[in-house]
Order: C-alpha cells, then structure tokens, then sequence
C-alpha cells in the first residue's frame, strides 16, 4: 500500500546552513533515496522549493496569493513515495530517513479520502 513521506522543515533552517553542510545533507537524501530504490519501495522522491503560490477557488472566483508565506513556521521540503505492506514498514523507513535528524517526517497512508 502507498505511503507519502512528508519531510516537514522549520522555515529559514535551509539559509541557516553552509553550502558544505548544504550538499552534505543533500547527498545524504540522495543516497536514502538508491537505498530505497534497491529495496524496490520508492515510488516517486523529490525535493520541493521554499517558493510557492496558492490558489483558492470559491464561489466560481478563484484568489491566487504568491508566497513566501511569512507566517509559515514550517515547510514541505521535500517528500518521499513508498509502496509497502504496512503503517510499520512505512515508520521504519521514515525513522531511517536522515531528514528525521532536522525535520519531521510525517507518514501518510495515500488513497481515496472521498469516502
């Protein structure tokens, strides 16, 4: 079953390290995700951008607001797709996620949510 991997950051903790440590922690996500990958779990992976924009649409008006949002406290940094068996094996990958030692990972089950 598919579980998303949500890295969770504390805003301003990417300018907050060198370019050393940058591409140091980088490489490290890097290398988990081959790890993954060899294991036959990853589905998708990728590292998201501070920059966003958000849209809402009611009443038939949409309203569009570009970011960076100043009172976000966190942010998606990235995030990872597995396909595994259970809500234990998705735990055990995400406490083995070098992100765990800086952020929050957030692991959700992906599916119909309609119901």
């Amino acid at each position: 079953m598919p579980y998303l991997l949500l890295i969770v950051e504390p805003t301003g903790q990417r300018a907050a390290r060198s370019a050393e440590q940058g591409a140091a922690v980088y490489q490290r996500m890097l290398d988990y995700a081959q790890e993954l990958q060899q294991k036959g779990v990853l589905l998708g992976v990728n590292s998201l951008k501070r920059e966003a924009v958000r849209l809402e649409s009611r009443a038939g008006r949409a309203a569009v607001l570009d970011g960076p949002f100043t009172e976000a406290k966190e942010l998606i940094g990235g995030y990872f797709l597995l396909n595994v068996a259970s809500r234990e094996e998705a735990l055990r990958h995400a406490r083995d996620c070098p992100a765990a030692e800086w952020a929050t990972i957030e692991v959700r089950e992906t599916g119909p949510c309609y119901s």
